[in-house]
């Protein structure tokens, strides 16, 4: 296969995975705002996709982590990043399907580090860096953002005792507007860059571009661009989960949830840390259902979410290892794999049609008592 066909078509692929990120994160920006009604469905997606793109041009950051610090990029192929595509795609539409909000950015760094691994060897993965900036920031930062959140609320509901609750509410409504549209840009900030990171090691690695480059002003418009689509579809199962499955959210919850996510995003992503907007945004709203009492939590549904965070990044490099092992072999291994993932998508998303969740019923969740419930994805 000529290697420029080949750069096209992982470069589709890494928008893809753009794609389905904005549509799989989604919830973690307006989940809450559609949970407490602040915002009506349609229109939190909406802002929610306007934002993202905006993000997108603030930082590169991020990027140049990926595109540099993650793996040796002189030591894999195209078809090897294009298996790893693949992994992270495949994991994202999986989770999507049952409704948990895993790390789209863990099913990335799964996928390229797998795929990479098994053609390269282990030397070509900075583990180094893996362990510095993804997995001590992932432990870290959902437990500091549950914690701003957990205290957040408390002062929020503190302070507003005496107040009358519809005044409270109403004002916790308005703030929460702000809030989450400030979780959007920070989304389209550090996820975006995701993508413009991946593309940009395809063109490095394809000769197009010189080792250590940052990403070009086309790369930047495409990933946002991708990542605003998905967002406006509205990722409806993984809302669900977030705003009614984790925690019941009162206005003044949603607003600590909120802003204790934005903060810890946009610090990370100024300091380069490709941090999961999934889990800083769960860590926040479990903070924000502590915040006023345990009953709060549906801790049934937080154990099932911190599975699924715990397999993402190596269940996402097995099938980035598999996918890149085939691709490697050639153009015949390259559309195999094409046609693999292509059915199992079309297969997950007609499956997911037989019990819909769409902006009329995302809200409807199962009425269960809190510690009791389960995350029983529609």
């Amino acid at each position: 296969m000529d290697l420029s066909f080949l750069v096209v078509v992982v470069i589709i692929t890494a928008l893809v995975f753009d794609f389905t990120n904005g549509f799989h994160d989604t919830a973690n920006a307006m989940a809450t705002s559609i949970a407490t009604g602040a915002l009506k469905p349609k229109v939190a997606v909406g802002i929610s996709a306007v934002l993202n793109l905006v993000g997108a041009f603030i930082s590169t950051e991020v990027a140049k982590t990926i595109s540099s610090g993650i793996v040796d990029d002189a030591k894999i192929t195209v078809p090897v990043i294009f298996g790893g595509l693949v992994g992270a795609i495949l994991w994202n539409l999986m989770t999507w399907y049952v409704g948990l909000p895993s790390s789209s950015s863990h099913a990335l760094f799964g996928g390229l580090i797998g795929a990479t691994w098994i053609a390269s060897g282990a030397s070509a993965v900075h583990f180094t860096t893996v362990i510095q900036k993804i997995i001590i920031p992932a432990v870290a930062a959902p437990i500091v953002a549950g914690v701003v959140a957990l205290l957040g609320t408390f002062l929020a509901y503190k302070i507003t005792a005496r107040a009358r609750k519809g005044t409270v509410t109403e004002g916790f409504r308005v703030g929460q507007i702000a809030s989450a549209s400030l979780v959007s840009l920070a989304h389209g900030t550090g996820d975006a860059q995701k993508t413009m990171g991946v593309i940009t090691l395809v063109l490095i690695t394809s000769g197009s571009l010189a080792s250590g480059s940052k990403p070009p002003v086309w790369v930047i418009l495409a990933a946002g661009l991708a990542i605003a689509a998905g967002t406006y579809l509205g990722g409806w199962r993984i809302i669900r989960t977030m705003g009614k499955g984790l925690a019941e959210i009162e206005s003044p919850q949603g607003f600590a949830a909120e802003t204790s996510s934005t903060a810890v995003l946009l610090a990370s992503s100024h300091l380069g840390f490709p941090l999961s907007t999934t889990q800083v945004c769960s860590g926040s709203i479990l903070g924000a259902g502590l915040g006023k009492r345990l009953a709060e939590v549906r801790w049934t549904v937080a154990g099932r979410m911190a599975v699924a965070w715990l397999l993402t990044l190596p269940a996402a490099a097995v099938v980035g290892a598999l996918s890149g092992r085939v691709a490697d072999t050639g153009s015949l291994g390259v559309v195999i794999i094409a046609i693999l993932a292509v059915a199992a998508g079309g297969g997950i998303y007609y499956a997911s049609r037989r019990r819909p969740v769409t902006s009329d019923n995302v809200n409807e969740y199962p009425s269960t008592t809190p510690a009791a419930s389960t995350a029983a994805a529609a």
